[in-house]
């Protein structure tokens, strides 16, 4: 099956009692035995299976192409599970400008776990290579396009250099869903997504997911973090994703074309200093987005305005249609100051505003847009 076909049935069945098409939610916490003490249905204990949270995991292993998949109670939750399941003195190599919450995690939560880590630029491969030559590296995590640079990595050579190294890598697909790229197809070894966004798509739940293309030893480790930590996600959670799936690729399209066009469009505006979006010719990995992203070049972007820190939050506070918010991938166009949201440790340009695309009208977009930056002028 395609994939609008499969974002509409894969995991779901008509349920058998009723025949009702929209699947019931199991608010159930635990399952009746039988006489013998065994569990003929295959539920348990909520924490340990649920079918709602089954049909999920079904629908996002078949989206992406993969063999298995595991949903959490947010992205965060993942890169929990995955950091966890590392020893003391691993290896583990992530981009320079990776996700902040995934920075927290590493210096943070797991301070005291004695891993080793490397923030390389994803974008050179020989610096990758040679950040993967040390003998302890396991895992290789890359983000493409990064959040919020949207600089774009080789994913076939990101795979083959942790297949040398004898690791595990993992592509952060929260940007572009299976519908604009999937990882699987260039070797990668699994994706995760925070399903919080374009997947579940309308701002209302949170969640997280964990999906593999074969067999290994971090994704089994990712399965007992989920079933004996219990960051799992509630069956109404389960549902209310799985029901977003079902427009997954009408939305992503249109995000994704409307973000394109906006990119367009503040290329030329006076006010506007540079504008990071994959799909502009003038992008340094343009060509290479072209060649991995076969389903357009997504619903995100960055727009650096002509001067700082203070331009650029009164761009963001003038806007009449965008929200100021954090997040990304709902109906609804966000807009935020992403150094601001960051904090003091940031990285990026204090000029920079990352724009989430949604799917009103782009002709609204771009004048709410362009009265917003006019004061710059």
């Amino acid at each position: 099956m395609q994939i609008e076909t499969l974002a509409v049935h894969a995991g779901r069945r008509v349920d058998s009692a009723t025949g009702a098409v929209a699947q019931p939610i199991h608010l159930s916490t635990t399952f009746e035995r039988d006489p013998n003490g065994k569990w003929p249905r295959g539920y348990t204990y909520s924490r340990e299976e649920n079918p709602n949270r089954e049909t999920l995991e079904k629908c996002l292993a078949a989206l992406e192409g993969g063999k298995e998949a595991l949903v959490f109670s947010s992205g965060l939750a993942v890169v929990n599970a995955v950091v966890q399941a590392m020893e003391p003195g691993d290896h583990l190599i992530f981009p320079d400008d990776v996700y902040y919450g995934l920075r927290r995690v590493i210096g943070e939560v797991f301070a005291e776990w004695k891993l080793e880590s490397s923030f390389v630029d994803m974008t050179d491969t020989g610096a990758v290579s040679a950040a993967a030559m040390k003998p302890n590296t396991r895992l290789l995590w890359v983000e493409s396009p990064s959040n919020p640079m949207l600089r774009v990595a080789d994913l076939s050579a990101i795979a083959q250099i942790a297949r040398k190294a004898n690791a595990v890598s993992i592509c952060d697909g929260t940007f572009t869903t299976p519908v604009i790229q999937r990882p699987f197809d260039f070797g990668i070894d699994m994706v995760m997504h925070s399903t919080t966004k374009y997947i579940a798509g309308h701002s209302d739940v949170v969640g997280g997911a964990l999906i593999t293309k074969h067999d290994n030893y971090l994704f089994e480790r990712a399965r007992k973090s989920q079933k004996y930590g219990g960051a799992v996600p509630s069956p109404f959670d389960c549902w209310l994703t799985r029901r977003g799936v079902d427009t997954l690729v009408l939305r992503v399209r249109q995000q994704s074309a409307n973000a394109r066009e906006i990119a367009e469009f503040l290329r030329g505006h006076a006010a506007v200093e540079r504008v990071l979006y994959p799909g502009l010719s003038a992008h340094p990995q343009h060509e290479l987005a072209r060649a991995q992203m076969p389903g357009g070049f997504g619903g995100m972007l960055s727009v650096q305005v002509r001067g700082g820190r203070q331009e650029a939050m009164g761009v963001a506070a003038r806007v009449r249609i965008f929200t100021r918010a954090t997040s990304l991938g709902g109906t609804h166009s966000l807009i935020e100051h992403r150094a601001s949201v960051e904090g003091p440790q940031s990285v990026i340009p204090a000029n920079l505003l990352r724009i989430s695309a949604g799917i009103e009208n782009v002709d609204d977009l771009k004048a709410d847009l362009d009265q917003a930056l006019r004061p710059l002028l």
